[in-house]
């Protein structure tokens, strides 16, 4: 992706409509955007109800996440076997009972393991809906619905929160995953209505051993972070594990993650990048609703209200992408996205929560938009740029694995730093201290896409 090609090349395609599947891939979306919300906004109603403690609470988190990074890669890959659609209606399935049965939870046991299970379900539906997009669309058309995609990260998180503040306010936490099955169960119909039996390419073999290794390696290494026993084990487990992955998968025929995808230096610098962005971004949007509540003493709906500087903004400069990329380059609207994002923490941190709302939750927040709605769109785009037919598929799977893997690591990760401290001011101003850290990486490698692809 050289610095002439940053600037999405496409054949120009009339203006067509986008039909039914942009709609069914734009909901998919806000479903798992509005199912992480409903998390953020209830943990405290959660783990008070469950008598959760703080490691317990992390770990619902966790184990979705776990369970969804950790199968995209395979979850992509099935889709190119038996078809987008059919791998769609089975991640709906799973989600949507998954949903039923974290609302019906008694027990730390139950939601952690039914958390999990809705992970499976929507690692199934990430690739699939982002596979859609590419198979459908092609041009300026594409390059529109990939924007939607990344404005629906803005609008979906924002209208999401204040959704998931809403009902732990004024209802039982337990109503939203139920909102969670009706949304899913109007995805099916949707879907089995809407979208016609896509390609499927049955001679491709599913590599089971790298699916086997690369769970046990990356369920590993968050264990390794947020434990609570044997955690050098797991550590060294992950680092096997992982190493007999690549090894397989530089010599199996069909990888499940072609290590090709990763010769690009470009395209290895955003996949990097866009670990680092979730591992701060999730942390943040785990850890601040809490701080609103217990520090400035938030209800969940107030406390979802005070993130609509950082996700209304976020959207709106989703919509600019656009516009933006066809005036400078794909490249560069992600490296300044980067850059004004690592500004929003380094402020965030600099400030502290004590010195009161306004001044440090609400202006870091809209830098926090800016940056994270300049990231998303472009950093999809040079995510799955350049590749064709089988690592086509292949790449959307790494691009939505570096996002989940890079939430759950940085949430572990920032859980630990800050495990011991019982004050919410000092905990939450350590957390962003950390968050600065790993959005600095994040910046290292933006910086590094300057360097130019040299495979």
């Amino acid at each position: 992706m050289a610095a002439k090609e940053n600037k999405l090349k496409v054949s120009e395609v009339p203006s067509e409509r986008f039909g039914i599947i942009l709609l069914i891939v734009l909901i998919s979306y806000f479903l798992i955007l509005l199912n992480n919300s409903l998390i953020f906004t209830a943990t405290v109603k959660i783990s008070a109800e469950l008598r959760l403690s703080t490691l317990m609470v992390a770990w619902i988190s966790n184990a979705y996440a776990l369970t969804f990074g950790g199968l995209l890669a395979f979850s992509a890959r099935l889709g190119d076997i038996v078809g987008r659609k059919k791998t769609l209606l089975l991640g709906l399935a799973i989600f949507s009972v998954a949903s039923l049965l974290v609302g019906l939870s008694r027990s730390a046991g139950m939601i952690i393991s039914m958390r999990a299970v809705q992970g499976i379900g929507a690692s199934l539906l990430a690739p699939a809906t982002l596979a859609l997009l590419m198979d459908n669309y092609r041009g300026k058309q594409l390059q529109r619905a990939i924007a939607y995609y990344g404005a629906t990260a803005g609008i979906g998180a924002s209208l999401g929160m204040v959704i998931g503040g809403l009902i732990a306010s004024y209802f039982s936490w337990r109503l939203g995953f139920y909102l969670d099955l009706l949304v899913g169960l109007t995805l099916i119909f949707m879907t089995l209505t809407g979208i016609s039996n896509q390609d499927q390419h049955k001679q491709v073999k599913i590599d089971w051993g790298g699916t086997l290794t690369s769970i046990i390696g990356f369920s590993s290494l968050v264990y390794s972070l947020n434990g609570s026993s044997y955690r050098l084990v797991a550590f060294i487990v992950a680092l096997v594990s992982l190493s007999i992955f690549a090894y397989i998968e530089s010599k199996v025929a069909h990888p499940l993650m072609p290590l090709v995808i990763f010769k690009n230096n470009q395209r290895l610098s955003v996949l990097l990048l866009r670990f680092f962005m979730l591992a701060a971004s999730m942390s943040y949007f785990f850890l601040m609703p809490q701080a609103l509540q217990r520090v400035f003493g938030f209800t969940p709906l107030v406390a979802s209200l005070a993130f609509l500087p950082l996700t209304v903004v976020q959207f709106i400069a989703s919509l600019c992408i656009p516009r933006l990329t066809s005036r400078f380059s794909n490249g560069s609207v992600l490296i300044t996205g980067v850059i004004i994002d690592t500004l929003g923490f380094i402020l965030g941190s600099m400030i502290g929560i004590n010195s009161g709302y306004w001044l440090e939750v609400a202006l870091p927040m809209i830098l926090l938009g800016i940056g994270q709605g300049l990231i998303m769109g472009p950093a999809t785009v040079a995510g799955v740029a350049g590749t064709s037919g089988e690592v086509a598929g292949a790449a959307s799977g790494v691009v939505n694995t570096f996002h989940q893997i890079g939430g759950a690591v940085g949430l572990a990760f920032i859980s630990t730093m800050v495990a011991g401290l019982k004050a919410a001011d000092a905990i939450i101003d350590r957390a962003q201290f950390w968050m600065v850290v790993l959005a600095v990486i994040m910046t290292v490698f933006a910086l590094n896409i300057l360097r130019g692809e040299h495979e």
